[in-house]
This record gives C-alpha cells, sequence and structure tokens, in this order.
C-alpha cells in the first residue's frame, strides 16, 4: 500500500485571515503552521485535525493557479493530499495505473515536504497532492 494516510484536504479560499477566524470560531481549530510558497503563488495555514491537516489557502498573486481557480470555481475544496513513503515510487504507480502526473518528478513542498500532483482528468475529477515528509 503506498498510500499510509490522509495528508490533508485542501481548501482554495479569497481571504486566508477570514477563514482561518471561522475555524477557530467554529472549531476552537488552532493553525499548526503557516507558510508563503513563492514557487506555487500560495498562501496557506494548516489546521491539525488527528494525524492530518486542513490546508487553508489563498492567492499570492493574480496569476498562481488558486487564483485561476477561485476565479473559475469559486471558494471550496481544491484538492486532496495523500501521504506516501516514496512520492517517485507513488507517481510511477500513478502513471501505470493510468493517471496523468502534472508533476513528472518529485519537488520541494511546504512544511519540508516532497510533493507532486496529479492531474483530476487522470485520477476521477480530483486533484491529487502526493506528499512525503
Amino acid at each position: 500500500m503506498l498510500l499510509t494516510e490522509i495528508d490533508h484536504v485542501a481548501i482554495a479560499v479569497h481571504d486566508l485571515d477570514a477563514a482561518v477566524a471561522f475555524y477557530e470560531l467554529a472549531f476552537g481549530a488552532t493553525v499548526e503552521h503557516r507558510e508563503v510558497v513563492e514557487s506555487d503563488g500560495v498562501q496557506e495555514a494548516l489546521l491539525k485535525v488527528a494525524d492530518s491537516y486542513i490546508q487553508l489557502t489563498a492567492a499570492t498573486h493574480d496569476e498562481s493557479p488558486i487564483a485561476k481557480y477561485l476565479a473559475k470555481r469559486g471558494e471550496g475544496i481544491h484538492h486532496v493530499g495523500y501521504r506516501v513513503d516514496n512520492c517517485a515510487a507513488a507517481i510511477e504507480a500513478m502513471v501505470a495505473a493510468g493517471a496523468t502526473p502534472i508533476d513528472k518528478a518529485p519537488r520541494p513542498g511546504s512544511r519540508g515536504t516532497t510533493v507532486a500532483f496529479i492531474h483530476p482528468k487522470g485520477a476521477f475529477g480530483t486533484l491529487i497532492e502526493l506528499v512525503q515528509e
């Protein structure tokens, strides 16, 4: 089994501070990690839920993938992050199963992780992020 657990559910939002405040008020959640990932044009806040996260993510500029997503689809679930022990092996297995990788090779992600994205067209409509800690 390549999947070890759900790493996170990513929710695209227009206003990261407002979304964090909502989760704090509604659930008593606290931000465990906050980061700007310049290479992806996003700012994120990770709210710990057991061994996984809710990742609230907002655009840092109008050309980022999150900004384009928000303009087209509005706020909501953006992708699911699956934790794997070996990101490169997981990409190979997904491609062998018919998936289309967005990232042909693993790359640095937030929190010091290694990540790769899989296109939703080859994954039954879900944008998948493979996350290796």
